[in-house]
C-alpha cells in the first residue's frame, strides 16, 4: 500500500513540471557560436581601434552573463505574476523612447538610439524594452478582450494598439527596422488570436500594393527622395552604388560568394579586415557564409527552425491562452528578426540595420531576447510532462 502512495505520489510531482532542456541547449549554443563568430569578425577592427583584439568579445560576455541571471530569475516566476505590470510596460517604453533625444541619449555610427544608464556603464536601447512590453501587452488585452477580439471592431483596436510605439520609435530613433518588428509581433499575436484570416489576407495585399507604388515612385524619381530612397535604389541595383549605400551590400555579397559550400575556415575571413562594415553586427551572417560556407550558414538557419519549433510546441501545450500568446509574441519576435536579417545580407530585402538573434553584437538586444527566453521556461514549466 505505502509503495503504490509513494509510486503515485512520484507520478503526480513528475506531471507537475517540465523543463524545455532542448529549447535551452538551442539558446545556448546559438550564444556560444555567436560569441566564437563575433571574436573572429572583430578582432582586427577592435585591435585597430582599441588595441585589443577581444574588445567586442569581452563587452558581449558580460551582455551575455546579465542575461542569462535575468532569464533564470523570470523562468523561475509565474509568468502569470508579469501581467499586472503589462499597462506600465507599455507606458515605460513609451516614455523611455524619446530620453535618446536628452543629454542621457547615445550616438552610434551616426544614429541616436541608444540611452545611458547612469552608474553602471551600459546602455539600454528603447527600442528593445518595447519588443518585450509590446508582447506582454498584447497578450494581457488579448485574453481581456476574449472572443470579441475576432470582431471588426476588435481587430482593429488590437491593430491600433502597437502603432504609437511603432511610430514613436520611427519617427523619434530613426530605427525603421525596430518599427517593423514591433509591428511584425503586433500582427502575428493578433493573426493566432483571431481565426478570420480574410482580414490579414486583405490587409496583406493592401501592403504589397503600397509597396508597389511606393517604388514605383522611388525609382521614378530616380532615389532622389533621402537615404531611405537611396538603399532602395542601392537595393535594386548595387553596383550602381558601389561607393555609396550599395558598397555594405556588395561587400556581403562578396563574403558570401567567396565562402562556396565548405568555406575558408574559422578566423579566415577577407572581408571583416575592414572591408565589411560592420561585420561583427548587421552582417555577421555573411562572415558565417564566407568562413564556414554554405553548410555553416544552413547549421545556424536549421538551429533558428529548431528554436522556433520548440516554441511551437511550448505554445501549443501551454496551460492557458496568456501563457500560449506571450510564447507566440516570443517566437514571432525571434522568427522575423531573423528573417530579416539575413533578407537583407543576401540582398533580398532593402538593406537596414537588424542584428541576427544571440549571434550578433549588441548588449541590449541579447539580454532581452534572453529576458523573453526566461518568459517561455516559465510557460513551459507549467506545463504537465504528459500532456507533451
Amino acid at each position: 500500500m505505502a509503495s503504490r502512495n509513494t509510486a503515485k505520489r512520484r507520478k503526480k510531482e513528475q506531471s507537475e513540471y517540465f523543463f524545455d532542456y532542448s529549447l535551452l541547449f538551442i539558446v545556448l549554443f546559438l550564444l556560444g557560436f555567436g560569441l566564437v563568430m563575433i571574436y573572429s569578425a572583430s578582432s582586427y577592427e577592435a585591435f585597430q581601434d582599441f588595441g585589443d583584439e577581444a574588445y567586442y568579445l569581452k563587452k558581449q560576455l558580460i551582455a551575455i552573463i546579465i542575461g542569462l541571471v535575468l532569464m533564470i530569475f523570470v523562468a523561475n516566476i509565474p509568468y502569470h505574476f508579469w501581467e499586472r505590470f503589462a499597462l506600465l510596460g507599455y507606458v515605460v517604453s513609451m516614455a523611455l523612447v524619446p530620453l535618446v533625444k536628452t543629454p542621457l541619449g547615445v550616438e552610434s555610427h551616426g544614429a541616436r538610439r541608444w540611452i545611458r544608464i547612469p552608474g553602471i556603464g551600459l546602455n539600454l536601447q528603447p527600442a528593445e524594452v518595447a519588443k518585450l512590453c509590446m508582447i506582454l501587452f498584447l497578450a494581457t488585452m488579448v485574453c481581456k478582450m476574449g472572443k470579441s477580439v475576432r470582431t471588426m471592431k476588435g481587430f482593429i483596436f488590437m491593430i491600433l494598439l502597437p502603432l504609437p510605439v511603432v511610430l514613436e520609435v520611427y519617427l523619434i530613433t530613426k530605427n525603421l527596422s525596430s518599427a517593423i518588428i514591433i509591428l511584425g509581433i503586433s500582427v502575428l499575436m493578433v493573426f493566432v488570436a483571431s481565426p478570420d484570416y480574410k482580414k490579414f489576407i486583405v490587409m496583406g495585399l493592401l501592403g504589397i500594393a503600397a509597396v508597389a507604388v511606393l517604388l514605383f515612385f522611388i525609382i521614378s524619381s530616380g532615389g532622389e527622395g533621402g537615404f531611405r530612397s537611396e538603399r532602395i535604389v542601392a537595393w535594386l541595383d548595387p553596383e550602381s552604388a558601389a561607393q555609396g549605400k550599395g558598397f555594405q551590400t556588395l561587400q556581403a555579397l562578396y563574403a558570401i560568394g567567396s565562402g562556396g559550400i565548405w568555406g575558408k575556415g574559422l578566423g579566415q575571413s577577407m572581408q571583416k579586415l575592414s572591408f565589411l562594415p560592420e561585420a561583427q553586427n548587421d552582417m555577421i551572417f555573411s562572415i558565417i557564409c564566407e568562413e564556414l560556407g554554405l553548410f555553416g550558414a544552413i547549421a545556424i538557419i536549421l538551429m533558428f527552425i529548431m528554436l522556433l519549433w520548440r516554441m511551437m510546441v511550448i505554445a501549443n501545450n501551454a496551460t492557458d491562452l496568456f501563457g500560449a500568446m506571450l510564447v507566440v509574441g516570443v517566437m514571432g519576435h525571434i522568427a522575423i528578426q531573423a528573417i530579416l536579417n539575413i533578407a537583407v545580407v543576401t540582398n533580398t530585402i532593402p538593406n537596414t540595420g537588424i542584428s541576427l538573434p544571440f549571434i550578433s553584437y549588441g548588449g541590449s538586444s541579447v539580454m532581452f531576447l534572453l529576458i523573453e527566453i526566461g518568459l517561455v521556461l516559465s510557460v513551459a514549466k507549467r506545463i504537465q510532462l504528459k500532456e507533451l
